[in-house]
Order: C-alpha cells, then sequence, then structure tokens
C-alpha cells in the first residue's frame, strides 16, 4: 500500500510568527473539501510529518467556497456496519492527532463547516472565521438527516458556545450562518477577510502559548469534563442538558444526541464517541434516515 501523499505545508522562520505551520486542506478534482477515508489518510500522513521545532499549526482550507463541507454521505451510506465503525473511529484518532500536539492548534475557517468539517475543526484549540461574499453555515445537521454527529460534536459544540442553544440545534440538526456564529461566540477571534484569515489565525496561536485550551477535554485524561481550572463548563453542560432534553425534537436522532452528551458528562470523552458512532451506524438504517438521505441526495444531483 503506497503512503498517501500529504497536504501542503508551509512554515514562518522567523517574525512574531516563527515556527508556526500551516496545513491546507486540498481536494483537486472536487469542487469543495469533504471528509471521505482518501482525504483522511492524506490529513493522518501530514500530521505526521509536521516537522520538528513546530511552535503552532494553522488547519486551513485550500477550497475557496468551504473549510469543509462534512463527511462524504455517499460513502456512510454504502459502506458496512463493520466498515462504517471501522471508518469512524480510524477518524476520531486522526483528529485526536490535532488535539495532542504539544503547541497550540488553530482552525482558520473560511466557508462552510458542516458536520464533520465543524468537528475537525473544534479539534484544534482555537477557531477562526472571516465574513464571505456569500453567508455560508457552520454547524452540525446530521440530526436534520436522522442521523447524529460520529466525531464528538455532540460534546465538542456545548463547550464553546451556549450549551443550552448546542446541544438544542445539535438535535434539530439546524447550523447557524456566519453572523449568528460569530454573535453566538463560537470564533475565538474573526479576520477582516479572506486574505488576512491565515495571519488572524497565527496571531492567535501566538496568544494561545501558556494559556488553558478552550477544548482541554482532548488532552487530558480521556474525559471530556474533567477540565483543570473549569469545572464550571461542565456544570453549566450538565444544567444545560437538564433543561433542554422535554424540548427536544421527539425522534431518535434527538434521543442519540441527548444521549452522547450524556455519556460525554458521565463516562468521558471516549464513551461519547462510542455513544455517538454506535447510533450513527444504527440510524443510517431506520426510515427516516434513508428517506431523508434520498432526498438529500436527490436535491444535490439537481444543483
Amino acid at each position: 500500500m503506497s503512503t498517501p501523499a500529504i497536504f501542503p505545508i508551509s512554515r514562518v522562520d522567523s517574525g512574531p510568527h516563527a515556527g508556526i505551520v500551516t496545513i491546507a486542506l486540498e481536494q483537486p478534482g472536487k469542487p469543495v473539501v469533504v471528509l471521505d477515508l482518501e482525504l483522511i489518510q492524506r490529513l493522518e500522513a501530514t500530521l505526521r510529518a509536521v516537522p520538528a521545532g513546530t511552535s503552532g499549526l494553522v488547519l486551513a482550507s485550500a477550497s475557496e467556497r468551504v473549510f469543509v463541507a462534512g463527511a462524504d454521505l455517499n460513502a456512510i451510506m454504502a459502506a458496512g456496519d463493520a466498515e462504517l465503525a471501522k471508518y469512524l473511529a480510524f477518524a476520531s484518532r486522526v483528529f485526536q492527532m490535532l488535539a495532542d500536539f504539544p503547541f497550540p492548534t488553530v482552525a482558520a475557517i473560511n466557508g462552510a463547516a458542516l458536520g464533520g468539517g465543524l468537528e475537525l475543526a473544534m479539534h484544534c484549540d482555537g477557531l477562526v472565521a472571516c465574513p464571505a461574499v456569500k453567508s455560508y453555515l457552520v454547524g452540525l445537521p446530521e440530526a436534520g438527516l436522522s442521523i447524529c454527529p460520529g466525531w464528538g460534536g455532540t460534546n465538542l459544540l456545548p463547550a464553546r458556545i451556549d450549551p443550552a442553544r448546542a446541544i438544542r440545534m445539535t438535535a434539530e440538526g439546524k447550523p447557524l450562518n456566519y453572523d449568528e456564529a460569530a454573535a453566538a461566540g463560537l470564533f475565538d477571534a474573526v479576520a477582516p477577510d479572506a486574505a488576512s484569515l491565515r495571519g488572524v489565525a497565527a496571531d492567535l496561536i501566538v496568544k494561545l502559548r501558556g494559556a488553558v485550551a478552550k477544548s482541554p477535554m482532548l488532552r487530558r485524561d480521556g474525559s471530556p469534563w474533567r477540565w483543570i481550572g473549569r469545572p464550571e463548563v461542565a456544570a453549566g453542560v450538565m444544567k444545560a442538558l437538564d433543561s433542554v432534553r422535554h424540548e427536544l425534537p421527539g425522534t431518535e436522532a434527538a434521543s442519540a444526541v441527548a444521549a452522547a452528551v450524556d455519556a460525554g458528562l458521565t463516562g468521558g470523552w471516549k464513551t461519547a464517541l462510542d455513544v455517538e458512532q454506535r447510533e450513527l451506524v444504527r440510524l443510517r438504517h431506520t426510515p427516516p434516515a434513508k428517506a431523508a438521505l434520498e432526498a438529500f441526495f436527490s436535491r444535490s444531483v439537481k444543483k
């Protein structure tokens, strides 16, 4: 088996950003960047190739239209249960590599970041975004297709914005547009335009050095809620889940989202991932998911 080609890596050698590398996700031949097996294999190879002496990493996208549009839903529906479970677990391990680096990592979001695309970004310590000519969506739309996130989004999003709102919108499968996401505080910084986005992301890395990461659950002992210095976040998420549980849609997808949040609170990060991935494998076989995804694919073909 040949080694996957790595994504372009650039490094700053002098000045305040010295030691910071930028990885640009690309998918030649496709209009947008989509998380499929080949892309995740390339990401793994690229993260392993990050040079020694790196002091920060910016995860960017070479696409002008999106950051990452999400997972390849056709592949998810076509895979067997064991194959899909293996793929989801593999991607989780690759995403975790971002969190395991001993230096700050920041996602530079220049366009839509949906589903797995946002989950990938949230494995970074910081999120930086910029406005675009056309407003774009940011969020976890899976429950709108009667499935659920599979890479930790149910637990990561409530740590970054108001937890009650995060749980509710994830259970409903309703993303935010750029302006709503910025107003909700999802981004740690906002660049004035796409041209300055990566520079602002590098500025944030400098600020994050030595600071408490926004997603330290990914760097600790495997539990997303045993945060050193931030126990109030766990309490806030627990309170939010209790307050909104009765308001969530009466769907299997919404129940899966709530179960995954609860699993993260009681059992830790790995337990939450296990619940998400088990439910995603199961839910895609249900009649509501089959109908929703068939309609989604039909709309995509007509565009």
